[in-house]
């Protein structure tokens, strides 16, 4: 049997360290059982339906997070969508709409992209060949672990260029975090490392790829903040929990 390539496990860097409900967590350790089992197998066509699953879920995180840090903007660019997305209250509630449609609120990510509709255009061409090969056609277009690895690079690809877009919301979220949680006497919990795992990873959903923004956050431009001393020993918390060692050269 075939192991899944270190590029296949790329994507999991797009996806939460933490879960608001084990049942979420549960959810996309499923999926990828299901994309190593199948992989492993030779079952390519139902390894890639899983692989694209773990794709749409990464949206949805990022739609929340859209939702969780700039509430405003996602009340205008979610006009027309069902009443699901004003009233989700986690991110696969999104799902309730149909995938292709779920990527026009990523124009709202993407704006700064010289083409953004080709862009848009290039992850909704991915959703329909999903779907085509998970209905009962007759085809197997997946034959080969080439093919389904090419379809694993688009996927990470376009991971990251969503990711990318990303950066201003994240360091955002993460200086509002920072601010809020400077008053020990006043925050939620007066334990650092409770703090930043149920306030910020936990509620946001964060992922390995979001902290690597909240690390190259310039922490001194809150200097002028009254528990200065504080918001330094969050970051430096932060840090040390999560940023990885350098690697040796």
């Amino acid at each position: 049997m075939a192991s899944v390539t270190p590029d296949a496990l790329l994507v999991l860097k797009f996806l939460p360290i933490r879960f608001k409900q084990s049942s979420e967590q549960e959810y996309i350790e499923f999926l990828w059982d299901s994309f190593e089992s199948n992989y492993e197998n030779e079952k390519y066509q139902f390894s890639f339906m899983a692989y694209h699953m773990l794709f749409m879920s990464f949206v949805y995180f990022n739609i929340w997070q859209i939702k969780s840090v700039r509430e405003e903007d996602f009340d205008k660019i979610r006009l027309g969508f069902n009443d699901d997305f004003g009233n989700a209250t986690n991110p696969f509630m999104f799902s309730s709409e149909g995938e292709s449609r779920v990527f026009d609120l990523l124009k709202y990510l993407c704006a700064s992209h010289a083409d953004v509709k080709s862009l848009i255009g290039q992850y909704k061409k991915l959703v329909r060949e999903r779907n085509d090969v998970a209905h009962a056609n007759g085809n197997i277009p997946f034959r080969t672990v080439t093919y389904l690895e090419t379809r694993i690079s688009d996927i990470v690809r376009y991971a990251g260029e969503i990711q990318s877009y990303s950066k201003p919301i994240i360091q955002e979220c993460f200086e509002k975090f920072l601010i809020e949680s400077q008053d020990v006497e006043i925050r939620q919990y007066f334990d650092v490392g409770e703090q930043i795992n149920e306030v910020l990873i936990h509620e946001h959903y964060l992922s390995i790829k979001d902290l690597e923004f909240c690390f190259e956050y310039d922490v001194t431009q809150l200097s002028e903040q009254p528990n200065y001393a504080e918001i330094e020993k969050i970051f430096e918390a932060l840090k040390s929990e999560y940023e990885p060692e350098p690697a040796d050269t």
